[in-house]
């Protein structure tokens, strides 16, 4: 069944607002339109309750909950925040807390009602001003339930807003002994970590040039992030590991911009084969998984070498035509296969 992404204009909306007298961190400046609590999920466009997980998952609830949680670390570490409060109460008099932020592409509101889900806390909500939901969880035991399947786990420098938020919650809660575990060193292809940043921030891209005398077809995966983040803090040792296993190396781009970044980016045949065979054994579950499809399609052409064929040029340009910005259609049948923590 083919479903459009994000809102359906034909289902009503019942629509409720936040009045609340506290303040999550800098709520504010989220410019938030709508909160959806914890019912988000009975109203969407797609059914949750009609999702059959799959009975020929390799993993067992264990594994599941391991690889929910390295994918969903990599989602935040990728396109997501941890909010300290730096003061008990705002200037208004609002008292702060705490939360952990993440942001969902428009297109993929159904990933993010399924995670939601999942957790079984948080609130949904449509962002203002950009095509994007953001997944807010900010109660006391959605955050402990969010600390349990990070800590551990990450492997960038957003590592230490963790850090922080544990030592607040054992200071303001002297019941608690969180302890912070150190970051994720095993091999990058051993957990869900990278198909989680990637649904944040990768690319698949499929290039042609087409002459009469000349034909280039390009089949790569490529993800970028900031040289520097907002606490100055220097990306390039997680994406030299994620540059080593797609055999490719870490490229200073846009350093002429005020915010100069990093860009890793397939070069070789090997490259993305590593690529293809990590996410077949941890897949993407957003919009990007459709993406991703259509990529392998072009990059079964190179593995059998026809990919400058004439016809397959042709064939490759029609797929090319539906990926990435330009996809109209969307599936959500792979969302069967997601991590099942029941």
């Amino acid at each position: 069944e083919l479903l459009p992404p994000a809102l359906n204009s034909a289902i009503c909306w019942k629509l409720f607002y936040f009045n609340e007298t506290q303040s999550a961190g800098n709520l504010l400046d989220l410019n938030l339109l709508r909160i959806f609590r914890d019912y988000t999920p009975e109203l969407s466009i797609v059914n949750l309750s009609m999702v059959k997980y799959s009975t020929n998952s390799t993993f067992n609830n264990k594994s599941n909950y391991n690889n929910f949680g390295s994918y969903l670390t990599g989602l935040i570490e990728g396109d997501g925040a941890i909010i300290v409060p730096k003061t008990d109460r705002s200037l208004k008099g609002k008292l702060n807390y705490p939360c952990i932020n993440l942001v969902f592409n428009l297109r993929d509101f159904p990933l993010g009602q399924l995670i939601q889900k999942e957790l079984g806390t948080g609130s949904l909500s449509r962002m203002k001003g950009i095509n994007a939901y953001l997944l807010q969880i900010n109660s006391l035991e959605g955050i402990l339930k969010l600390i349990k399947l990070l800590n551990g786990k990450m492997r960038t420098s957003k590592i230490n807003s963790l850090y922080n938020l544990i030592d607040w919650l054992n200071y303001k809660h002297s019941d608690l002994n969180i302890i912070k575990k150190p970051m994720d060193s095993s091999s990058i292809d051993s957990n869900a970590w990278l198909s989680g940043f990637i649904e944040a921030e990768g690319h698949f891209s499929v290039r042609t040039t087409s002459t009469i005398k000349y034909s280039k077809v390009e089949c790569k995966f490529e993800l970028s992030q900031r040289q520097i983040d907002h606490n100055g803090n220097n990306n390039l040792n997680f994406l030299e590991i994620v540059a080593n296993f797609l055999l490719s190396s870490v490229k200073s781009i846009r350093i002429e911009k005020p915010k100069p970044e990093y860009r890793v980016r397939t070069t070789s045949l090997n490259g993305n084969l590593n690529l293809e065979n990590y996410l077949n054994l941890f897949p993407l579950f957003g919009s990007k998984y459709l993406d991703y499809k259509d990529w392998i399609k072009v990059l079964d052409y190179f593995k059998s070498g026809t990919f400058k064929h004439k016809n397959n040029i042709q064939e490759i340009i029609i797929i090319k035509s539906n990926m990435n910005n330009a996809r109209i259609n969307f599936t959500w049948d792979h969302l069967n296969k997601f991590y099942n923590l029941d």
